[in-house]
């Protein structure tokens, strides 16, 4: 699975990322975790907030994103 976190660097951007990378370590998921700041990559996503969210190249979730929430979309994911 590859996550990636897509975000200009603000501190939302910064949160999310950390979250993602301690729900990843908590279940035990075999992912890479990028963190994508070149607007012109994040653009390609059609994406109008962030951050955002994306696995395996399909957006699944923007603004802001609880651990719960993000516990919920991976296991959904990981089916």
């Amino acid at each position: 699975m590859e996550i990636k976190v897509l975000g200009t660097g603000c501190s939302r951007c910064k949160s999310l990322y950390a979250a993602v990378e301690k729900v990843v370590n908590e279940m035990g998921i075999d992912a890479s975790l990028v963190k994508e700041e070149n607007m012109e990559n994040i653009l390609k996503y059609n994406v109008m907030s962030l951050p955002a969210l994306v696995i395996d190249e399909k957006v699944v979730a923007k603004g802001n994103i609880s651990e719960s929430d993000l516990k919920t979309i991976f296991t959904n994911e990981n089916k």
